[in-house]
């Protein structure tokens, strides 16, 4: 087992532990509930017979990251179904079904227990069934990842749907899991951080729910025959979550800049524009850059983003237990030297980089198979696919930047130039950013996303 394997399954195993104490905890105590804010209780109650929305097709909360979302959308969703029908099926989704436990099911597990209700989860089939006394309901898990996902929902009749993280989800998947909704009353709830305002859920949900409307707005569209949408709107932010303490958000908020801030702290559906990495600080000696190399390292990994035509990107990163810093870097660009190299002569300058330092592994390009089997074939080194989720990754890299977990030393030139020069595709409808000048920045974000994100997630 390789280092980073072993400290993986470690943390699993910590994981694991911690999980089964709380369990225990919660057996022994029950879930105790903190006090709800207000727009928590509308969540909780806006289906409820004396409610003056009662009638609405479904409910939207979006807004900031930590804002009580989640916990009341839940729970209020299984509280409607269980005290509406008796015998029914229901959907509930999240990006993945590994997601959706973590975030939604290990919570409402213990808040239903705490209200009484008897739950059974069939983790094979992904089937959560419900009881309190006489009433049963089945709800079904699904993950919503990608256009796939549809065919996941097809056959099911359900009289409800509940998607946690919508905007991460394709617009087919959520289209496919409302239009099972064929049960008289069912409702739809959705559940969301902003993402850019031509996001497809912001254009055709929010913008259409009657909620979200001015009564000339609703006037306007009934005249033109316009579709509406008979929903409800709130929108969150950390405020909304009473048992959230200052110090929390105040972490949170130091976590996080630019389009990542408004959306997650803020809660805005904003654009993505300008530098990607605007909060890099090239000053020799400050943040970011480093006039001397790291002392106390504990590691050395090496990131690469490949490139024939294009250029060919390394960096060695030294690692202490606590930061990384790109100590060297290799960069390679045939279009402007005109001669292009091979995968033996570009691992040949990779072992030059690394002298006879101990690397632990080796994390490649994903698409770069040729490479990774060069790498493979001499048995030096382990080579390890990258995760290349480049939205994620782009905003773990930006929290690291902006914690002073990652640094470079000064002479790594072509990495610090790319950072005042990577920036995000105005013309671009979803998130994206311009293919130039990043081929640093990917290798960057693979070392940040693939190795730093598990290493780190209790530290930041």
């Amino acid at each position: 087992m390789s280092g980073i394997d072993e400290r993986i399954e470690n943390i699993r195993k910590g994981i694991m532990k911690r999980a089964a104490a709380m369990k225990a905890k919660v057996k022994k105590q029950g879930f105790k509930f903190q006090p709800f804010s207000v727009k928590q209780k509308k969540v909780l109650t806006w289906w409820c017979p004396a409610s003056p929305v009662k009638d609405s097709d479904g409910i939207i909360a979006d807004g900031a990251i930590r804002s009580g979302k989640t916990i009341s959308m839940s729970l209020s969703y299984v509280l409607w179904a269980m005290n509406t029908y008796n015998g029914q099926d229901f959907g509930m989704a999240g990006k993945t079904i590994g997601s959706f436990r973590r975030n939604v099911l290990r919570w409402l597990l213990v808040m239903l227990k705490s209200r009484g209700y008897k739950t059974n989860y069939n983790r094979s089939d992904n089937i959560l069934t419900v009881t309190k006394g006489d009433v049963f309901n089945n709800f079904y898990i699904f993950g919503g990842k990608d256009e796939a996902s549809q065919d996941l929902v097809q056959g099911l009749t359900a009289a409800g749907f509940f998607f946690d993280e919508v905007a991460l989800m394709p617009e087919s998947f959520v289209n496919q899991a409302t239009g099972r909704c064929s049960v008289t009353g069912s409702k739809y709830w959705f559940n969301c951080n902003p993402e850019s305002p031509q996001h497809w859920f912001k254009s055709k949900w929010i913008d259409k729910s009657r909620c979200h409307l001015s009564e000339e707005e609703i006037a306007e569209m009934e005249q033109e025959g316009k579709e509406q949408k008979n929903l409800i709107y709130l929108h969150f932010t950390m405020d909304d979550n009473l048992s959230l303490a200052e110090d929390i958000k105040k972490r949170y908020r130091s976590m996080y800049v630019g389009v990542f801030f408004k959306r997650y702290i803020e809660g805005l559906w904003c654009v993505a524009e300008g530098l990607v990495y605007s909060m890099f600080d090239d000053t020799v000696g400050g943040k970011h850059v480093k006039a001397e190399h790291m002392t106390g390292v504990r590691e050395w990994v090496v990131s690469i983003d490949y490139g024939t035509v294009n250029p060919f990107a390394a960096g060695l990163w030294a690692f202490d237990g606590k930061h990384a810093q790109k100590e060297y870097e290799y960069y390679y660009d045939s279009r402007e030297t005109g001669v292009r190299r091979d995968d033996e002569t570009h691992y040949q300058e990779v072992c030059k980089l690394i002298g006879d330092r101990k690397v632990t592994f080796i994390i490649v390009d994903p698409s770069a198979a040729s490479f990774i089997e060069c790498i493979k074939k001499h048995g030096t080194f382990i080579a390890k696919g990258a995760l290349n989720d480049v939205l994620d990754g782009i905003r773990v890299q930006t929290t690291f930047l902006n914690k002073g977990i990652i640094s470079y030393y000064k002479d790594c030139k072509a990495t610090i130039s790319e950072y005042g020069l990577y920036s995000w595709d105005m013309e671009s409808v979803e998130d994206a950013v311009v293919k130039e000048f990043d081929h640093c920045m990917d290798s960057d974000r693979y070392l940040c996303y693939t190795y730093l994100r598990k290493i780190l997630r209790w530290k930041y």
